[in-house]
């Protein structure tokens, strides 16, 4: 067997980008060798002080809930259950159109057999320094100029390359979604290779 290649990638659990390309990176494991580790990054964290829309910042505020929840589900059971807590509270999210709140959180938390309990660390700001910590190794390597998902990852010469994105709708599947990564990788490890774009003319779909 091939030995599996470590991939790291940074969350917000409010963001329905960041969302999709965790869907794809779950499709990258059933068909390259490679395993994914999930970390939390914060846009609230990101966009403290900036001029934002009244509606934005009303996001922001309540962003800072289930990133405190993340956080505590890592220091209690580790990033394996990261992973797991990040799918079933996404589902709920992205999906389910479930509303950001307690509730919500404890719910999260029983489906992926987790302590309903540590719905309460939403409120916890003794929190905010673990969750800045990983917010900056996340960030570090990238800048302050992009948002979630953010992902590190050896390029096509072994060493670390780390970027933003892929943003993608839907979720390539299959042989698909391993061809999409092989080309992030081979631009992401090209040396000097900043930016690829274009304006975005979907919304995201969850299928």
């Amino acid at each position: 067997m091939n030995e599996r290649t470590s991939v790291d990638m940074w969350f917000d659990p409010i963001c329905p980008w960041a969302w999709i390309t965790s869907r794809w990176l779950l499709e990258v494991e059933r068909v390259r060798d490679v395993e994914v580790r999930f970390h939390v990054m914060s846009l609230s964290v990101l966009n403290e002080g900036r001029e934002l829309p009244e509606p934005y910042q009303e996001a922001m505020r309540t962003g800072w809930g289930p990133v405190r929840v993340c956080v505590a589900v890592q220091q209690r059971y580790g990033a394996a259950a990261v992973k797991a807590f990040y799918t079933a509270l996404g589902t709920r999210i992205h999906l389910s159109k479930e509303r950001l709140g307690p509730e919500l959180f404890a719910a999260a938390l029983t489906d992926a057999g987790l302590d309903p309990q540590l719905a309460a660390a939403a409120e916890d700001s003794r929190l905010d320094a673990a969750l800045r910590e990983s917010h900056e190794e996340g960030m570090r390597p990238v800048g302050t100029e992009v948002g979630t998902p953010v992902i590190h990852a050896p390029g096509p010469d072994g060493r670390q390359v780390a970027f933003f994105g892929p943003v993608v709708t839907p979720a390539p599947k299959g042989e698909a979604a391993g061809r999409l990564w092989d080309g992030v990788l081979l631009v992401a490890g090209t040396p000097g290779f900043f930016e690829l774009k274009r304006s975005r003319d979907l919304d995201p779909t969850f299928d």
